[in-house]
């Protein structure tokens, strides 16, 4: 992964390089989740069923350099559709970026703590069951719940800097 800058996560993101554009996802894991869409309302319901190639115990993708050879309908998250992909969580860093608003405050790169969106309950980490053995998707609707901030402060002290974290593959800058 390329040099990010300091507190790149600031800036807007036409202005990120790629290496920044990969490293502001937060790793929670929703957008590899299975999504229904009503027919006659639109309305989309979230599920927990996981993209066969998300690891559950980890929220990562097994494969996500090579995903659109197994999954073609994976999205690739870039600048040019961002504002348009209306089921990104609330939370998703690139929504909230592309809106103009800051980071939440549990977000790795604020806290310098990867392991906070876990924590705060946004992660999938636990929660989802893989494809290849959930069954039919509508038995599977469900609601996530919104973020609980107060359990990123169990928190122990960060530690090397948002910069030296693991790399976050979260998404394609167009």
């Amino acid at each position: 992964m390329g040099e990010l800058r300091d507190r790149f996560w600031e800036l807007p993101l036409a202005g990120l390089t790629r290496a920044e554009w990969e490293a502001l996802c937060d790793g929670c894991g929703r957008c590899c989740l299975h999504k229904i869409e009503d027919a006659d309302s639109g309305e989309i319901h979230d599920t927990n069923i996981a993209c066969r190639l998300l690891d559950t115990a980890t929220a990562r993708c097994s494969d996500y350099r090579n995903r659109k050879a197994f999954v073609p309908d994976c999205l690739r998250l870039t600048l040019r559709i961002v504002s348009e992909v209306a089921w990104l969580p609330s939370t998703c860093a690139y929504r909230l970026r592309a809106d103009g608003r800051p980071l939440p405050g549990w977000h790795y790169l604020v806290c310098g703590d990867c392991e906070a969106v876990e924590r705060v309950g946004v992660s999938v980490i636990g929660r989802v069951v893989s494809e290849t053995a959930a069954g039919p998707l509508e038995h599977h609707i469900t609601r996530w719940p919104s973020p609980r901030p107060d359990r990123a402060a169990t928190a122990p002290p960060p530690q090397p800097s948002p910069q030296l974290s693991p790399a976050r593959e979260g998404g394609e800058r167009a």
